[in-house]
């Protein structure tokens, strides 16, 4: 298909700028080709005001001229249509250019031109059509976004990738300082560590050449020391008394007589038997007796005495001697440790010494990095203010040219508005001198022929010819015969058509009075023939009885089960007329409900959105989701779901359905209260479809029943027809001149 409408455009048409299928949707996204195609076909008259640009003013311009001509083609349109197109959605394009191409295929086949296409469309329809393009160019300016917004969000998109791509940027500097410095820390790690190895085994080496230096003093213990000090006790008594044992017996010798025998025997044997230390303990006891004759004894027993004091004072010495060396060494030891402990102190103050230098180092460089962040955020703040500045200068100065260009938009359309004010006044002028010229000259038809036939017959016409030439002049067609109609062909032309028209009329005037015996069917006076009664009640009784009983009229339909309400009414008029104002103030003085259709087509689109349910309840009004007693969809939901479908398949709303939203919404609306519509209905048919859904009746259809018979006349037909009762209380219409519309429409468009 694509290839289809790219060999027509570029081979038949021959537009400005050849497509090709892989971008028709950019190409036609503009509309500026689309309008092009019309202008070929000479659809499109105001080509010439048609822009190229891509900006969104632009595109809002060439679709708001095109719908016309769209509607005029019979092609399906609207803004959702436009949307599509202009947002380059996949296959919008090739759509509408596909049925564009159908259409205007079979135009050319039938060679039909735009004017004349426009006059044969009925004035209803292009009243319509031009209510629904005033419709579509304002719901296409809401849906497309101002030129300024779009250029102001690609300011702070373009100015959102700068920020991300100055933060992606930072962050790889940053990660690269930090893998910088993660690595010096670990080199310096590494150095303290081999550091660190090396003193830990320098300070084994010292420590291993201090003890191999060290001699090693064994600490004497209590209970080693004691047994050796009484042994050297025990052996220097026992020398002690081997000694005097010696002089003992020298001195025996010498004096032989001055002691007993016996107890030196004695004394010998207990050696003997007892051993060394109880010969010392008997010498003493026995040998060393104190005696009072003896001065020797005496003598030897003081130096025993004095030499025990010197023993015990060399001990005391020698022993004191010793706990001092002992003491030098624990406090040479305790030296030694200290030392040690003080050095191993030392490196490590020096290792933390240079940790917290190291850690100042980070810190001061943190610091750094710190402000230049700071700086170069400065900097950027700085930058994105100015060029913020610059963009708000460029719009400013955009917003200003748009400005003008929309005043000498404004002053083309009062030009064109103003002309077409003329056209219109000249056509109005025209027809009302067409009609007045077709009766002047029916006028004159009449007299000419009635004196004519004066002439012919001295002042004699004949009553039924008078009759006939008056219906013919009551009727608008022509007294004088303008074709033949003795051999008519198949296909008579238009003249014979309104010569059969003309006959027919005579003749249904002609039956007519000879039911009536009237005019020339009229007997005599002297004659015994009486005209017809007008009507026989008993007969007519009769037959319409029969009637109703073989072909029985259908019940009328029951009225829709809506309540009361305090008052019903409509404002009416154009647009920029002031219905919303009115409809505002009237909100604030009384209580009264609007009802507007595009806010009750958004509501059902949103609850079909949002999937709104009637949440049934028991007798206590608790909810309950059993089987057959589950949640079901909203009415207002299911009405969203149609009117979803439609707008996807590219239709206009249908009046049945927005009358179904209305009357969802009445029946919402509290008993007693009021409500005005905004701007509804629009068309007959939908004040006819509304009337019928407030009163349950076809305006049309009340009062009238079927004609069934021309013999006689029902008797039950009432004289006056059934008043119908009004659907509204009231409908008011705000009429103001198209002057007065455009210079409010004007106004507007100045202040956005």
């Amino acid at each position: 298909m694509s290839q289809i409408i790219c060999q027509w455009l570029n081979d038949e048409l021959r537009i400005s700028k050849p497509v090709d299928p892989k971008t028709f949707a950019k190409d036609f996204a503009s509309g500026f080709l689309i309008g092009e195609v019309l202008h070929r076909h000479e659809l499109q008259d105001d080509f010439d005001q048609f822009a190229q640009s891509r900006a969104a003013n632009s595109k809002l311009n060439n679709f708001s001229r095109m719908e016309p001509t769209f509607q005029l083609l019979g092609v399906p349109f609207d803004q959702n249509v436009a949307q599509a197109i202009m947002s380059e959605q996949h296959g919008a394009a090739t759509r509408l250019l596909y049925q564009l191409y159908i259409v205007l295929q079979k135009k050319k086949n039938r060679g039909l031109s735009g004017i004349a296409l426009e006059i044969m469309k009925p004035a209803a329809t292009i009243k319509l059509q031009s209510v629904e393009t005033d419709l579509y160019r304002d719901r296409l300016k809401n849906m497309v976004p101002r030129q300024t917004d779009i250029n102001l969000q690609n300011v702070a998109d373009q100015f959102e990738m700068k920020s991300k791509e100055m933060d992606e940027k930072m962050a790889r500097l940053q990660y690269e300082q930090l893998r910088k410095v993660k690595k010096i820390q670990e080199e310096l790690r590494i150095q303290d560590i081999e550091k660190l190895r090396m003193a830990r085994r320098r300070q084994n080496e010292i420590l291993a050449r201090i003890q191999a230096a060290i001699v090693q003093i064994p600490k004497p213990t209590v209970d080693r020391t004691l047994k050796a000090i009484e042994t050297r006790k025990s052996l220097r008594r026992k020398k002690e008394a081997e000694d005097v044992y010696t002089e003992i017996t020298k001195f025996e010798k010498s004096h032989k007589k001055e002691s007993p025998s016996s107890s030196i025997h004695s004394i010998d044997r207990s050696i003997q038997s007892e051993g060394i230390s109880t010969v010392t303990s008997m010498m003493t006891t026995t040998l060393l007796k104190p005696d009072t004759t003896d001065e020797y004894i005496r003598n030897i027993q003081k130096r025993l005495e004095e030499d025990i004091v010197a023993r015990e004072q060399r001990e005391k010495r020698r022993r004191k001697i010793l706990m001092e060396q002992l003491r030098a060494h624990e406090a040479q030891e305790e030296a030694y440790r200290e030392e040690q402990l003080i050095n191993r102190l030392m490196r490590q103050s020096q290792q933390e010494r240079r940790i917290a230098v190291q850690l100042m180092h980070v810190r001061h460089e943190k610091e750094i990095l710190w402000q230049n962040r700071v700086f170069l955020e400065k900097q950027y703040e700085e930058r994105r203010l100015k060029e913020f500045q610059e963009a708000l200068n460029r719009e400013a100065i955009l917003a200003q040219q748009a400005k003008l260009d929309n005043e000498e938009k404004t002053r083309k359309e009062l030009i064109l508005h103003e002309k077409m004010a003329a056209e219109r006044a000249e056509a109005r002028y025209r027809k009302h001198y067409v009609i007045c010229q077709q009766i002047v000259d029916s006028i004159i038809d009449l007299v000419t022929k009635t004196g004519e036939y004066r002439e012919l017959t001295n002042n004699l016409i004949p009553f039924q010819l008078m009759r006939e030439w008056k219906e013919l002049f009551f009727a608008g067609y022509s007294i004088y015969g303008e074709g033949s109609i003795d051999h008519l062909p198949s296909q008579p032309n238009l003249e014979q058509l309104v010569e059969l028209e003309k006959l027919d009329l005579l003749d249904e005037r002609g039956f007519e009075d000879y039911k009536a015996m009237d005019g020339e069917w009229n007997p005599p006076e002297d004659s015994n023939v009486k005209r017809p009664e007008s009507n026989n009640n008993v007969l007519g009784h009769i037959i319409y009885r029969l009637l109703d009983i073989v072909t029985p009229v259908k019940p009328e339909t029951p009225p829709p089960v809506i309540h009361s309400f305090s008052i019903k009414g409509c404002i009416l008029g154009k647009m920029f007329s002031g219905k919303s104002t009115c409809l505002k103030y009237l909100t604030q003085e009384y209580f009264i409900h609007v009802i507007s259709i595009d806010t009750l087509v958004q509501e059902a689109v949103k609850a079909f959105h949002d999937n709104e349910i009637v949440i049934r309840s028991g007798k206590h009004m608790t909810q309950k989701t059993e089987a057959g007693k589950a949640n079901q969809i909203s009415s207002r939901a299911q009405l969203g779901a149609k009117t979803v479908e439609l707008l996807a398949k590219g239709k206009s709303i249908s009046d049945e359905l927005i009358i179904e939203l209305v009357v969802e919404a009445l029946n919402k609306i509290p008993q007693g209260h009021g409500w005005i519509m905004d701007d509804f209905p629009k068309t007959v048919n939908q004040a006819k479809l509304l009337h019928e859904a407030l009163t349950g009746k076809d305006p049309e259809k009340v009062g009238k029943k079927p004609k069934k018979t021309l013999l006689v006349t029902d008797p039950m037909d009432s004289l006056y027809p059934p008043v119908l009762l009004p659907g509204l209380d009231f409908a008011v219409l705000l009429d103001i001149s198209d002057n007065e519309v455009l210079k409010r429409a004007t106004n507007i468009q100045c202040k956005c």
